[in-house]
């Protein structure tokens, strides 16, 4: 199969990436809150930083794939499967694109693939396809020549959000922001139609399903045990489609899940931003969730029914019952102090991407942890951060892991 996780700690074998490209150099003050960015990065910077990461990983032994070279390879292998992601494109892109989608359609057409995929993701402006006399003169006049008829996309380096790998199979999510529900068109189609993938990957969740879940708040704890955060952007009510239909499949190994329940804040707006597992036994976790969090376990009750009880006592008991350890140890993102904590957890501090058992992947300006995290016996690899870091996301969430060896 193209696709095995089974856990968040066995070697990655291989891994999906983007690469930073000119989407974000669209971002622009008045429309960050829009596009979900608190700040513009520098580009050429965050393409060197990213680069740095690429090549940690491939040191490693990770096998790197680039989301737009997958998207560009499926698009060549099929003349109608290209037609057909163009004018879905151009649907979803929303009201103005429908609008002057015959004279969009025909330019977006017309480019080479590759070309194609990266105009997707940078944007298209009024200028770039449509003659300046069918523009509008008081559009000229007031909006100007470069109004994007297609938005960028800014937030796709973020891979880890719009599917996740749970076993042999994908949720294909429906993401909470419309900013973001086109990044998931690019998983559909690979997944669907690209050679590799095609026919061999079963959905437990689609794009079309009614309500929001992103891959930051679903971890893989174990072959049977997975854990999925409610959060900003995952609803409970996904988690239960989710559920059903994993348990549905005989295929599948997982046997429970667990719901946990986080604020519903942007700083926690995934599980992976306050707890990522680093070690068999070992896992990160910003210490301001632990009083308020509530886990709650879930099991199939047969035909497509839940069991759903509440698990009480510490979530150390909790992650070390439901995993069969004796016990389990949860590393403070920014050890006791407070401030240290909060800044590092706003700079990804417990967003870690494990590579091995007990290797990690995390951001160098989280000095605090990243200190910690070797005084407890943790391999720490520190790639540079400065720009990736505006997009408020870490390693794990700039990372899709697609097959993973079993945990040791």
């Amino acid at each position: 199969m193209p696709i095995c996780v089974r856990s968040e700690t066995g070697t990655l074998e291989q891994v999906l990436l983007h690469r930073p490209g000119a989407e974000l150099e669209q971002l622009v003050p008045g429309e960050l809150e829009r596009l979900l960015f608190d700040d513009i990065p520098y580009l050429q910077a965050a393409q060197q930083e990213h680069d740095a990461f690429a090549e940690m990983l491939r040191h490693n032994g990770t096998q790197v794939l680039y989301l737009e070279e997958l998207m560009t390879q499926t698009l060549a292998a099929d003349p109608q499967v290209r037609r057909r992601f163009v004018r879905q494109f151009i649907e979803e892109g929303g009201r103005i694109a429908r609008h002057f989608q015959p004279a969009l359609y025909e330019y977006l057409t017309a480019l080479e693939d590759d070309e194609l995929v990266r105009r997707t993701m940078t944007g298209v402006s009024m200028e770039e396809f449509l003659p300046e006399g069918q523009r509008g003169a008081l559009v000229s006049l007031t909006r100007g020549s470069h109004r994007f008829v297609l938005d960028p996309i800014p937030n796709l380096y973020f891979t880890r959000d719009p599917f996740a790998c749970i076993g042999e199979g994908v949720s294909l999510n429906a993401m909470y922001s419309p900013t973001r529900r086109r990044e998931t068109i690019y998983g559909q189609y690979i997944l669907k139609y690209h050679p590799d993938f095609a026919g061999q990957v079963p959905f437990y969740y689609r794009r079309e399903d009614p309500f929001s879940i992103e891959g930051g708040d679903i971890l893989n704890l174990s072959p049977r045990l997975l854990a999925v955060g409610i959060s900003q952007r995952t609803t409970p009510e996904a988690i239960e489609i989710l559920a059903r239909n994993i348990f549905r499949d005989e295929t599948a190994e997982i046997r429970t899940i667990l719901a946990l329940d986080i604020p519903n804040l942007r700083a926690f707006m995934h599980l992976d931003t306050v707890l990522t597992q680093v070690d068999r036994d070992t896992f990160t976790v910003h210490p301001e969730i632990l009083s308020s969090l509530r886990v709650y376990r879930m099991t199939s009750a047969g035909r497509d029914s839940l069991q759903v009880t509440e698990r009480t006592g510490t979530l150390e008991e909790i992650l070390a019952g439901e995993m069969g350890l004796p016990r389990v140890k949860l590393i403070r993102c920014g050890g006791g102090d407070r401030v240290a904590s909060e800044r590092e957890q706003w700079n990804d501090g417990s967003n870690t991407l494990c590579i091995a058992p007990g290797k990690v992947v995390v951001y160098d300006r989280n000095y605090v942890t990243n200190a910690i995290l070797r005084d407890n016996g943790i391999q720490v690899l520190e790639m540079p951060s400065s720009e990736l870091s505006r997009g408020r996301g870490g390693p794990r969430c700039m990372s899709m892991p697609l097959r993973r060896a079993a945990a040791e």
